[in-house]
């Protein structure tokens, strides 16, 4: 008898075991498609909120848009050296009309001179009072991840990037980085930029070196206002009050 209860008690525990471990692998594949989604940041300690867009959300009505607990906005302008995002003026003037705090990033290109890329984003991108700093957005694209930029080169551009930036615009661009390109071309080498980064599983705090002045922390979000290829759109939130994010926003005499 004793055998018997013993062998049952195997099976159970066999049975469990296999239960708990295929719970656990299709709980992680729901939050790895994020089908599942845990990433919400604490709306209490993180009150300053904003979007991200670009021409896949289409035409924008940014009085619709600016009317959903949002503080802020950036628009992609430019990509390496001569794309221009065909939706960005109408953007901008549309942004400027509403109560959020804006500017423009700009999409790196690891193909192409910083110099060149630098002049392509200040052609498109007027200086104007109140917008936020310029925002470099360093991260993979094409092939690049499975054949990786070299890092000497990379940096050597993207300083060049910056510093341009940094003279026509008066302020320390915003770099945004995934956690791979930070590890890989950001850390410890730009300590003096406000970092924004993107995790859209957990807080990236514990990934980094230094503290995020902003923070992506979903790319599936779906709010009102909007119309293109693309139905979600990117949130993002500030790591401070909203006083010290219009402090980092430009000043002209």
């Amino acid at each position: 008898m004793r055998k018997i209860i013993l062998r049952v008690n195997r099976k159970f525990i066999a049975m469990f075991l296999v239960l708990s471990i295929s719970l656990l692998l299709l709980l992680g594949i729901l939050i790895y498609k994020r089908v599942l989604v845990i990433n919400q940041p604490s709306e209490s300690k993180y009150p300053v909120r904003g979007v991200d867009v670009s021409n896949y959300q289409g035409k924008i009505d940014w009085d619709k848009l600016a009317d959903q607990n949002i503080d802020f906005a950036f628009i992609k302008a430019t990509e390496g050296s001569k794309y221009k995002d065909k939706q960005f003026h109408a953007n901008w003037e549309g942004v400027s009309r509403t109560k959020l705090i804006f500017g423009a990033y700009h999409f790196f290109s690891f193909d192409s001179s910083g110099i060149t890329q630098a002049e392509n984003y200040m052609a498109s991108v007027p200086l104007t009072h109140g917008m936020l700093p310029p925002v470099v957005d360093i991260e993979f694209y094409g092939d690049k991840e499975k054949h990786m930029p070299d890092k000497g080169e990379t940096v050597k551009e993207l300083t060049l990037l910056l510093d341009k930036l940094y003279e026509h615009y008066g302020v320390k661009p915003i770099i945004y980085a995934t956690l791979k390109s930070y590890n890989i071309y950001i850390k410890g080498k730009f300590t003096e930029y406000p970092l924004w980064i993107r995790n859209v599983y957990y807080n990236p705090q514990l990934d980094l070196s230094g503290k995020w002045t902003f923070w992506q922390y979903t790319d599936k979000a779906i709010l009102e206002g909007y119309k293109g290829s693309e139905r979600y759109i990117d949130m993002n939130v500030y790591a401070g009050k909203i006083e010290e994010l219009k402090g980092l926003c430009i000043r002209m005499e």
